[in-house]
């Protein structure tokens, strides 16, 4: 029978549930061929999916036939049962849909009866019979055998319901099994991925891989997760950024690199911060920060057309944002001066920075000069950004890998790119001198031992790799997971598949 109620399932109702689906499961066993190889099949004789039934023949006419016999498995989410005839909806794994009807002249008495006894919603199935069209138009198989492939012990979520962001996010397998949304997401994410690699390929750039395990931390202001190695008898970090080992290789000539990689922060959680997360970096030698902001506009918008077919994406509720055209790349200092109605650059004191910080209520953690300025420009000019921009020009002391403006003193040419009102990617003119590099890294230092956890390391062996000399180079990095909030629209929980929750 079907389960017409709307609500859900108290917990002593599930277990109810659970008993009778296990009763289920060991009288399968009992009434098996051979007890000892459990309850369900190893195979079944699957010889079309039921998108491709549904490709083939989704437009035969209503109460037709087909006389084409085929064999197709898929979870029952939908499931009717009557004296001669049991109707049940079979949906793949991507969602796809096709009704399988289990009569009494097509199975027999037994087999009929079988199906009656043993077969619950969300159970997996294998049904065998010919292609027809229903009295109402339904596209249909015509059983003339079915299997149980693997029971499902657990009841499913009501399909009436949405799912609350809680379970969503906890149980992502059954957030795939009854919304379109998450499945759709996963695409979303896959196409993405595979877009930015086309582009890179088609740029001539090189895949690499480096380490998450490192002996030292860099590459980013960030604080690391800690473990230890037996092996080595050593502490160790997981990787919060792969940008010194990927100028390693641009040192060996590998001139145009990226890294597609996995990144632990051990830092806060929110809507679009994940302790863990997807990275892309590239370095693109003889290149500075304007031609990796156009490779990376470039980067965006083919990942935009590639899922949704223009430069407007859809977002999941129903909003279009314009990802096309040339975007605005605006001064930090500039915008800032203008948003706060007064003048403010590099050798603005400190004191008037902190004394517009304190009138603002801002708290200014390890206040120094480009702190204080970073922070008042997200509090006047962030919120105000509508179409994507990139943001050049930083201050120094807050960039420690990058160089020096070639034109404008006290800033690094530095930019970050913001998309939906948060930062997506940033981008530099690398430092690819070993001998300042080393300055910005004692001044790093210093900032560590004043209690900075964020402050970066003196890394000798990336030092030594400089000294063998880098070329001038661009380099970029963005979040994936980040991507995907700016393509769809939707908070970084719903991106991740699989995120980190307590």
């Amino acid at each position: 029978m079907t389960e017409n109620r709307t609500e859900e399932p108290t917990a002593e109702e599930i277990s109810q549930q659970k008993q009778v689906r296990l009763d289920k499961r060991d009288r399968l066993i009992e009434a098996a061929d051979d007890p000892g190889q459990g309850a369900y099949p190893v195979s079944v004789p699957v010889t079309h999916t039921i998108p491709q039934v549904r490709e083939q023949w989704g437009d035969i006419e209503t109460d037709s036939t087909t006389g084409v016999t085929v064999g197709v498995a898929g979870r029952i989410v939908h499931l009717r049962n009557t004296g001669k005839l049991c109707f049940a909806s079979l949906q793949s794994g991507d969602g796809t849909r096709v009704q399988a009807m289990v009569s009494l002249a097509g199975v027999g008495e037994e087999s009929l009866a079988r199906w009656k006894e043993y077969v619950d919603l969300g159970d997996h199935v294998f049904v065998q019979g010919e292609v027809i069209s229903s009295r109402r138009g339904e596209l249909s198989i015509m059983a003339d055998s079915w299997q149980i492939a693997s029971k499902a012990v657990l009841p499913l979520p009501n399909l009436h319901n949405e799912l609350n962001e809680e379970t969503r996010v906890r149980s992502r397998y059954l957030d795939l099994i009854v919304r379109d949304q998450a499945r759709q997401n996963v695409v979303a994410r896959a196409k993405t991925v595979a877009s930015l690699r086309r582009t890179f390929d088609e740029q001539g750039f090189i895949e690499i891989e480096t380490p998450m395990l490192q002996v030292m931390h860099g590459g980013a202001a960030a604080r690391p997760f800690v473990t230890h190695s037996n092996a080595f008898d050593t502490e160790l970090y997981l990787r919060i950024a792969p940008e010194l080992y990927l100028k390693r290789a641009v040192v060996g000539g590998i001139d145009h690199v990226f890294e597609i990689n996995r990144n632990f922060r051990n830092e806060g959680a929110d809507s679009t911060h994940s302790p863990e997360f997807a990275m892309l970096e590239a370095y693109q030698a003889y290149g500075d920060y304007n031609s990796i902001a156009d490779l990376t506009q470039q980067l965006i918008q083919n990942a935009a057309r590639d899922i949704s077919g223009s430069h407007v994406v859809t977002w999941a509720d129903g909003t279009e944002y314009d990802l096309g055209g040339d975007w605005d790349r605006i001064s930090m200092f500039e915008s800032l001066s203008e948003a706060a109605g007064r003048e403010i650059t590099p050798e603005t004191p400190i004191a008037e920075l902190e004394a517009m910080a304190d009138a603002e209520g801002l708290e200014i953690p390890h206040p120094i000069h480009g702190k204080y300025v970073e922070e008042l420009w997200e509090h006047f000019v962030k919120g105000g950004l509508e179409r994507p921009t990139f943001v050049m020009d930083f201050p120094v002391d807050t960039s420690p890998l990058v160089r020096h403006h070639r034109s404008k003193a006290g800033v690094v040419e530095k930019w970050d790119l913001y998309v939906r009102g948060f930062e997506l990617a940033t981008g530099y003119s690398e430092l690819v001198d070993p001998v300042i590099q080393r300055e910005r890294f004692v001044e790093q230092a210093k900032l560590a031992a004043g209690g900075d956890l964020e402050a970066m390391q003196l890394d000798e062996e990336f030092l030594r790799a400089l000294e063998f000399g880098m070329p001038p180079t661009g380099g970029m990095g963005m979040g994936i997971d980040r991507l995907l909030m700016a393509l769809t629209g939707l908070g970084i929980r719903e991106t991740i598949l699989f995120p980190l929750v307590k």
